[in-house]
């Protein structure tokens, strides 16, 4: 009988020190989850910049090889390459027409006009200290002109508002793009040219010039175009500079 007793007792020993480390790991867990969720996010966050830069250097390719008379009209367009000899070239990964912070995983197409890219390009500006980095080609000139003379036609008010301009129609298919946003409205960890908002964040080949003001841990912007993806395949280009 006192073997019983004893057996019992030591089994409720353990199962009292068992339900302890148990607590003690929830306990741990629940501290570190904060951190875990803010580096998955960031994880996907540069993911999503990575990609946005392929898309557009896919979108420089594709703009030059028509000499700026055409520009694509889907993500498809860029999916199918561009015709080289009796084969065709492919300038984008089909990796990279996923945007990981849009919810049924679809980019924004951003047209090519002052409403959906004039905030875009007046962040740049006053990123890069007031000087709105050049194109990669006169080809986009004739897409860029109308942007960039008006910025300099907007007051201290438009400003205020181009800081709340959260709300945009998402346009996934069927127009031409010049760029490609995410659908989310969160707030970053990620700054993209200082832009902390993923709404905000534009991935172009306009203004594709380094950026200049790039603290530690910031995105400085795309690199020049010559990267992604060449007539020998994949290379290493997008992504920008991360310091």
């Amino acid at each position: 009988m006192a073997i019983t007793s004893t057996r019992r007792s030591d089994s409720g020993m353990t199962l009292f020190a068992v339900m302890a480390v148990m607590t003690i790991f929830a306990i741990g867990l629940l501290a570190v989850a904060p951190s875990i969720q803010q580096q998955v996010q960031r994880e996907r966050e540069l993911e999503t910049i990575a990609r946005g830069e392929e898309v557009a250097e896919a979108i420089r390719q594709y703009v030059q090889f028509f000499n700026g008379a055409k520009l694509p009209n889907s993500m498809k367009d860029l999916l199918d390459g561009l015709p080289q000899g009796t084969k065709k070239r492919q300038i984008l990964r089909p990796s990279a027409a996923v945007c990981p912070l849009s919810e049924d995983g679809k980019w924004r197409l951003i047209k090519a006009d002052v409403d959906n890219l004039g905030n875009f390009a007046r962040r740049v500006q006053d990123y890069n200290g007031g000087v709105l980095p050049s194109n990669p080609s006169p080809i986009f000139d004739r897409y860029a002109l109308v942007i960039v003379n008006s910025l300099g036609s907007h007051g201290e008010d438009d400003k205020k508002e181009a800081d709340d301009d959260t709300d945009f129609d998402v346009v996934t298919d069927d127009t031409p793009f010049i760029g490609v946003g995410t659908q989310s409205k969160a707030k970053s960890f990620i700054a993209y040219y200082g832009i902390e908002n993923h709404s905000k964040w534009v991935f172009t080949p306009l203004f594709r010039g380094p950026g200049k003001n790039a603290p530690a841990g910031q995105i400085n912007g795309p690199p020049p175009p010559g990267g992604g993806i060449g007539s020998g395949g994949i290379g290493s280009g997008g992504g920008g500079g991360i310091k």
